[in-house]
């Protein structure tokens, strides 16, 4: 991994976002960009719009530019060996819009952002830019809770309902490199419903982890089942009991991490997730973490 992106509205739970990922970004010797969206007034007048005049929305640039400059010099007082290169962007627009104009223009292999709200991570998943962002966005995010620590992460929670183990199997593979880099043991993790696994699906089970350690030659890959008939609740459990640092999800249209976003339960179960959330998107977005 080269780059991580760091957007920020510079509000508190950003900051800590950003803090976040600039430790991150240290730990796997990645460099990182800042970026701001300045939010500009529409330029045509819209019925219940004030238009604002040109210098207005120079002033709005010029003081993101300002803070970003500011939140770079805090960054990079710290006296570790390795420092990450820093660098700024800010340009006129959505949160969404503008993260993925970076991402396009940049080799962006990392999203970190903040959550927003004092709810934490419900509000922010229930908001309509994020979600925008979740569906657009062609390379992983990673969603940090304002409660999170910014400990060292030693175990990585990969949850899946296995209805796509095709596709699972593939962005396990793209997880092994933040692993690496991490020291991290990843922990397969099957949310189901079922009493107990069938023999036959305890055999196959054995057999993908011993495909996936084999393939990305990475030992620390493990497998837990977790019953419940639903996704959120299991995912609460794991994130309470399992001693995990990071959960990691694929979102891909009519999957169970899907189901969450649109749900009405998923105020109640990411309000409580104090872990960050790393969201994979759907694999023919075509992207891949690499070292």
């Amino acid at each position: 991994m080269k780059t991580i992106l760091l957007p920020t509205d510079f509000s508190s739970n950003a900051k800590h976002a950003v803090e976040y990922g600039y430790k991150l970004a240290k730990r796997i010797k990645a460099n990182v960009i800042l970026c701001n969206a300045v939010v500009v007034p529409a330029e045509m007048p819209q019925a219940g719009f004030i238009v604002w005049p040109m210098e207005e929305c120079d002033v709005l640039m010029d003081e993101s530019t300002e803070e970003l400059k500011k939140l770079k010099a805090e960054l990079s007082q710290d006296k570790d060996a390795f420092k990450p290169l820093i660098n700024y962007y800010n340009e006129a627009g959505t949160a969404a819009d503008v993260v993925n104009a970076v991402v396009a223009k940049k080799k962006i292999d990392l999203v970190v952002m903040g959550t927003h709200g004092s709810d934490g991570l419900s509000s922010f998943l229930l908001g309509n830019h994020t979600r925008m962002l979740i569906d657009s966005i062609s390379k992983p995010l990673l969603l940090v809770p304002a409660q999170a620590p910014d400990t060292p992460v030693k175990k990585i929670a990969f949850a899946t309902d296995f209805k796509h183990p095709e596709k699972d199997l593939e962005s396990v593979y793209d997880l092994v490199p933040l692993a690496r880099s991490l020291n991290a043991e990843i922990l397969l993790t099957h949310i189901g419903d079922e009493r107990n696994p069938s023999p036959e699906f305890n055999k196959w089970i054995e057999q993908f982890i011993n495909e996936v350690s084999n393939k990305a030659d990475y030992p620390y890959i493990y497998y837990r089942f977790v019953k419940n008939d639903r996704p959120e609740k299991g995912l609460d459990w794991l994130c309470e009991h399992g001693k995990v640092d990071m959960l990691a999800m694929v979102h891909r249209p009519h999957n169970f991490f899907d189901d969450l976003l649109k749900g009405s339960y998923t105020q109640k179960m990411a309000a409580r997730v104090p872990i960050p959330l790393l969201v994979f998107p759907a694999k023919e977005n075509n992207y891949s973490f690499k070292n």
